[in-house]
């Protein structure tokens, strides 16, 4: 598969941290794996290119997104689904979607429609927490722009989250 949209992975795939023996190796998973995910949370359907581009570049770990404490994306996509239940929100998402990012011990994510744009699609985060009674919101850009913005943050020697 070309890649389109992720070319700054594809640029970078380590991360080494100037002065320091840090380095991180983007890990992608198989197109078998890929085909699986996309069979049990898009209905057989391909996922978003952008999506596709980053699963199979790093689909396994990605130093630019937190993948939290799960060992696989179908755990991440579990265990999102399972917070969402345990507050009660599992009725309010209908549509199909992929979460691509956990953090605050998974009662936050970002995660993508499924049946929005099949090239680039837009960011959404959720939180899980009732105090916010907007709970899922666009972060402003699509999953291409997140990656990029936050890679620029990275090899400029900042934090990318």
């Amino acid at each position: 598969m070309e890649i389109k949209d992720l070319k700054k992975l594809v640029e970078h795939p380590t991360f080494r941290k100037e002065g320091s023996d840090y380095v991180k190796v983007l890990e992608p998973i198989s197109v078998t794996e890929v085909v699986s995910l996309e069979n049990i949370y898009n209905s057989g359907q391909q996922f978003p290119v952008a999506l596709r581009e980053l699963l199979l570049l790093a689909g396994n770990d990605c130093y630019v997104l937190d993948y939290g404490l799960n060992d696989s994306q179908a755990e991440m996509q579990g265990s999102s689904r399972a917070y969402l239940t345990s507050f009660g929100r599992n009725y309010c998402i209908t549509r199909p979607f992929f979460v691509i990012d956990v953090y605050n011990a998974g009662t936050q994510f970002l995660f993508v429609y499924l049946d929005e744009d099949q090239e680039d699609p837009i960011v959404y985060e959720a939180y899980m927490d009732e105090a916010y009674p907007n709970w899922i919101e666009s972060v402003g850009g699509t999953l291409s722009s997140l990656i990029k913005h936050r890679m620029v943050r990275l090899l400029s020697g900042r934090n990318p989250f």
